[in-house]
């Protein structure tokens, strides 16, 4: 029996239009396109820590968009829903870890809602592109290149709204491990996604067209996998180094931890005992401490004791209060040239860009009150968005900062390194997460950052796992999570800017509008042409 094929041909194998008003075949049932998409989804999850199996993210990219061809609208919102909801459920199931299924199942909703939504452009491409460019070119380079644009446009979406977004999920980070890293520093986060996305669907449409032992529909895929592969790291310039001390306090710092007064700042003081006699030239504290210490002279003086044995300023972060507003504050605490209590405006502070809807600040509290007012209810306080650039300087030298998940939002990093950074340090508190994926899944951003930025990056969390990176994606040194301990290295200092800094945000915005209006671009032209799709 020989199977019907889903690209109709002429005696010589060459693929012909479909009769008129007939639309252009799927791969495969929706029965199968939705076990396909879970399958994906699975396959993607494994794709990220803590498994971090890199080359999954290919293997899923290329089912999903195989269960996409030839759907309907409503199809491929049923697609992209199995596929969305189970992918980040997965994924971010570590929301479960103290405030229970309820967050966990919102975050998975509207992310994976979303996700659906974001995959129709997906399956009208695959039905527009071919009638509007029926040619090789249209198929192995235009259809390719909108779905990349496409996909990548998508996570720039989520990325940025509702409150902010969730960039938590680009294609891109997947590639931490992977040989492929470097590329990030040519292109970003955004532009390895969308190079990954575009290899995947012209390798498709090169086996889909039967033209794939030819050498143009071959040698598309082949040449971007070559560039992933093969393309080194964009080079900075060393400028010296820093001696740092970088400290894992492993305190009870979790939002229902029990502690006494002052117990986190004392695991951290505990911890940094090896560093007081290492001769370094900055100390650094991950994210939170008991009380904000302008107002607090205890920790004033704690810190200061701190500081001045170690001979070097301490990096610290704590709830601060300024202008009537709390803000999640990393400040550079130096008695050294403030005196023993400075006033805030002695001392160098950023405040965190991005708070956490619904962790640091409740959105539309409200509205949010009367639909969970006891999950509302725990969080009495909210976090002003900070506004300073993230930045200070130790010795004459610029230091870029984070303050946890603002790792993930690409306009902290680049505005650290425009504004002259010569070392990144990103301070987090995982401890609502302790024993989950979700520090390995932030520290693989980490790792993205330093290979995109071409800058050392000091990731220290009050729990782990915390590590010194090195501009080319290696450890220098780490912690393992759960263990108190401080780690000091010599770290490289750099400067220059790469391609990725410059043009990253510009490839985010070039994709997200690039892609719908390629999308409608070619859906005019196929509605004009009224040329049905080829399989």
């Amino acid at each position: 029996m020989t199977a019907t094929p889903t690209t109709l041909q002429d005696p010589h194998g060459r693929p012909q239009p479909t009769p008129p008003n007939r639309r252009a075949r799927a791969v495969m049932p929706l029965a199968m396109a939705l076990l396909v998409a879970a399958a994906a989804a699975v396959l993607m999850d494994l794709a990220y820590p803590e498994v971090g199996f890199w080359p999954a993210a290919f293997a899923a990219t290329g089912l999903l968009l195989l269960a996409l061809i030839g759907r309907s609208v409503w199809g491929a919102v049923a697609v992209g829903a199995v596929f969305g909801l189970l992918f980040f459920g997965l994924l971010v199931s570590w929301t479960t870890r103290y405030l229970g299924p309820v967050p966990w199942a919102a975050l998975t909703v509207v992310e994976g809602t979303l996700t659906a939504v974001g995959i129709i452009p997906l399956a009208l491409a695959y039905r527009w592109v071919p009638r509007a460019a029926p040619g090789p070119v249209g198929r192995l380079l235009l259809l390719p290149g909108l779905v990349a644009a496409l996909w990548t446009g998508r996570e720039v979406l989520l990325g940025a709204w509702p409150y902010g977004g969730l960039p938590w999920a680009r294609l891109g980070i997947t590639q931490a491990d992977s040989p492929l890293v470097q590329t990030v520093s040519w292109v970003g986060v955004s532009g390895l996604t969308f190079l990954m996305v575009f290899t995947v669907a012209a390798a498709i449409e090169a086996i889909r067209t039967g033209r794939w032992r030819r050498p143009f529909p071959a040698a598309v895929p082949a040449v971007t996998t070559l560039m992933l592969v093969l393309v080194p790291a964009f080079p900075t310039t060393p400028a010296g180094t820093m001696r740092v001390g970088a400290v894992q306090g492993n305190g009870p710092s979790g939002y229902f931890d029990q502690r006494t007064v002052g117990a986190i700042a004392r695991a951290q003081g505990d911890a940094t005992g090896p560093v007081l006699d290492a001769d370094v030239d900055l100390v650094v504290w991950p994210e939170g401490l008991d009380a904000d210490p302008f107002q607090t002279p205890w920790l004033a003086e704690y810190l200061t004791g701190i500081s001045t044995r170690a001979g070097a300023p301490l990096l610290a972060n704590a709830a601060t209060t300024a202008g009537g507003n709390i803000y999640n504050t990393s400040f550079l605490w130096d008695p050294a040239t403030t005196g023993a209590t400075p006033q805030r405006e002695q001392v160098q502070t950023h405040a965190k860009r991005h708070p956490v809807p619904f962790g640091e600040y409740v959105p539309d509290r409200a509205f949010y009150t009367l639909l969970a007012p006891d999950l509302v209810g725990l969080l009495q306080r909210d976090y002003a968005h900070g506004t300073d650039v993230p930045l200070v300087t130790v010795g004459g030298v610029p230091v870029g900062l984070a303050i946890c998940f603002d790792v993930i939002y690409d306009e902290v990093i680049a505005e650290s390194i425009t504004a002259g950074a010569e070392l990144l340090v990103f301070q987090t508190n995982n401890a609502d997460f302790r024993g989950t994926d979700e520090n390995l899944q932030q520290l693989a951003v980490a790792r993205i950052r330093a290979v995109e930025t071409g800058r050392t990056v000091v990731n220290v969390s009050t729990v782990g796992t915390s590590q010194i990176i090195r501009p080319d994606g290696s450890t220098l040194t780490g912690l393992p999570a759960g263990q108190a301990g401080a780690l000091i290295a010599d770290t490289d200092l750099r400067t220059g800017i790469t391609p990725a800094v410059l043009i990253g945000q510009g490839v985010s915005a070039v994709t997200l509008w690039g892609g719908l209006g390629g999308l409608a671009l070619t859906g005019a032209i196929a509605w004009r042409r009224r040329t049905p799709a080829v399989a």
